[in-house]
């Protein structure tokens, strides 16, 4: 069992910057891919990024390529998602999720492939 806390989100103006932490809690953190993904009102939730579980390999949607990168501190249990260059259209509630995949290089742009998913922390950025 792995329990996701995110941290970070807020009010931003366009252009801005914001850094979203998500917390784990047990020892087994570093066997997750991790992901970060979002919902925006009326909306389906769509992938926004996700890390490997060595950290090696990294993927975005082309939504944030560019502007958003995703890392992890295995130490810290820790996944975080810096985020810069601020749009409108960015705003949403983030969620950070944990995937067990087969292979240690792997990532996951699928929610299904999650197992735990945190309970979102609201992203708001004004024009």
């Amino acid at each position: 069992q792995v329990q996701l806390v995110e941290s970070g989100g807020g009010l931003v103006q366009a252009g801005g910057s914001l850094r979203l932490s998500c917390a784990a809690s047990g020892r087994t953190f570093s066997t997750y891919a991790m992901g970060w993904f979002r919902q925006a009102p009326g909306k389906e939730r769509e992938f926004v990024a996700a890390i490997s579980r060595s950290g090696g390999n990294t993927g975005y949607a082309d939504s944030v390529k560019g502007r958003f990168t995703i890392s992890r501190d295995n130490a810290k249990n820790t996944v975080y998602l810096q985020m810069n260059s601020l749009k409108p259209e960015d705003t949403a509630v983030y969620y950070c999720a944990a995937a067990l995949l087969a292979l240690r290089s792997s990532w996951s742009a699928a929610p299904n492939e999650y197992n735990y998913w945190g309970q979102g922390t609201q992203v708001t950025v004004s024009s």
